[in-house]
């Protein structure tokens, strides 16, 4: 699958999967030990081949599967075209799948380019069995951005098809060379047409997106037509490929035969599963971006007490439950906040042994990012929560007083919360 996908870090869903991400979240280029000999790797991103402007390139498992199936495939078209190649055509077959998926590569660098333009953050760009993916962290916040965003993938695919053709007018069509430029021109052009379709979660389906959300003023009115036309587009792919097979149309001829229908079949359920899949995803996401609004700091943050870093967690308790508070803020002697204490810590001291422990040995120091304003909302709350990865975080008041301590497994519930409310129709 050609294309961009929106994604969130940290309290928001990744990878379309609706499980908000953990504690220990970190940057992808950061996973690995560069001295170990081994290509570091993101959980479920796959081989790190290099970075673009900072934004890690990988390479799923699942692309040596298709291109040994390419190798396999395009060397066997060789074998009618170029005879004389031998066995040498897989050789040839295997450098027409890397250049094909430079190519593609390169449709997802204009996406990335684009996206930076407009300083909206690329988590990744990945290449995997259908094609690649560009992860941006935010969505547009124009229509017309979105509009351009999209549009520069499959323009540069086009523009590489015109470069192949281009090349193809040089050599003779009965060479290695000649053939891998035409190959590469079709490939191209191919990726260009396909995302062009107007359906999510193809990039075509983006820019129909766009253009409604402009009509309209509605970005989610644009996502659902986007995402509904992206549905029609997968029902259309399921019956009219395996239709055009079994009529000829992809061969060019009446014969063909039971296996090449079944595969022909076989690749449009795939294909139609993803775009119905990719489009309920976009649908998803953007409703509960509509939702993100409802996570306010104010609203999730928990009551504080303070306290000093040598009282016993035994009173501590007993002051917070006095007070129906359920957070603890370690203060200095003039008040000021110093550390938070860590639920987690709490309730991993022996109720015997409280009276005897002082909250200063359950603390987490303060930093500058562990303070969060009381007024946050929404995706500015999680970025803020994202940049300072914690358990928990200092909630105050725009004159600097302490309103409370928010909890990250409080935020992760309102999240999960927001996203059960959510029904796909």
């Amino acid at each position: 699958m050609i294309g961009t996908r929106v994604c969130f870090e940290r309290g928001e869903p990744v990878s379309e999967s609706g499980k908000p991400p953990s504690d220990n979240t970190r940057d992808p280029g950061q996973e690995g030990d560069g001295d170990s000999g081994k290509q570091p790797r993101e959980p479920g991103g796959g081989i790190l081949m290099g970075r673009f402007f900072g934004v890690p390139i990988y390479v799923a498992p699942s692309w040596f599967l298709v291109a040994a199936l390419i190798t396999w495939v395009f060397g066997g078209q060789l074998d009618t075209v170029l005879p004389e190649l031998g066995r040498a055509r897989y050789l040839v077959s295997l450098f027409f799948a890397v250049a094909f998926y430079a190519s593609v590569l390169v449709h997802e660098l204009a996406h990335t380019v684009a996206a930076l333009r407009f300083k909206l953050p690329v988590r990744r760009i990945q290449l995997q069995f259908f094609g690649g993916v560009s992860e941006i962290e935010k969505d547009s916040d124009t229509p017309g951005r979105e509009f351009v965003l999209a549009f520069v993938g499959p323009l540069l695919s086009l523009v590489l098809a015109g470069a192949f053709f281009g090349g193809m007018r040089l050599v003779d069509r009965d060479t290695v060379p000649g053939v891998l430029l035409a190959g590469l021109m079709v490939s191209n052009l191919i990726v260009a047409i396909f995302n062009f379709l107007p359906g999510l979660p193809l990039d075509g389906g983006r820019m129909l997106r766009a253009v409604v959300w402009k009509v309209s003023g509605s970005a989610m009115t644009g996502t659902v037509a986007a995402a509904w036309v992206g549905r029609a587009l997968a029902l259309a792919v399921l019956i009219g490929l395996p239709t055009l097979s079994y009529r000829g149309g992809l061969d060019g001829g009446d014969n063909v035969s039971s296996a090449d229908s079944l595969t022909d079949a076989l690749l449009a359920a795939i294909l139609a599963a993803i775009i119905w899949t990719g489009a309920g995803n976009s649908l998803r996401m953007a409703r509960l971006r509509e939702r993100l609004p409802g996570l306010r700091a104010r609203t999730l943050t928990r009551r504080a007490v303070p306290v000093n870093s040598d009282t016993p967690l035994s009173e501590a308790l007993r002051r917070a439950n006095e007070a129906g508070a359920r957070a603890l803020v370690v203060v200095d002697g003039r008040g000021a906040p110093t550390a938070l204490v860590r639920e987690s810590a709490i309730v991993g001291v022996p109720e015997h042994r409280r009276p005897w422990v002082a909250v200063s040995g359950l603390a987490q120091d303060l930093t500058p990012g562990m303070r969060v304003s009381a007024e946050l909302a929404g995706e500015d709350l999680l970025d803020a929560l994202r940049a300072e990865p914690s358990t928990e975080y200092l909630v105050v008041e725009d004159t600097g007083e302490i309103y409370g301590v928010l909890s990250t497994a409080d935020v992760e519930r309102a999240f999960l919360a927001a996203m059960s409310r959510d029904t796909a129709p």
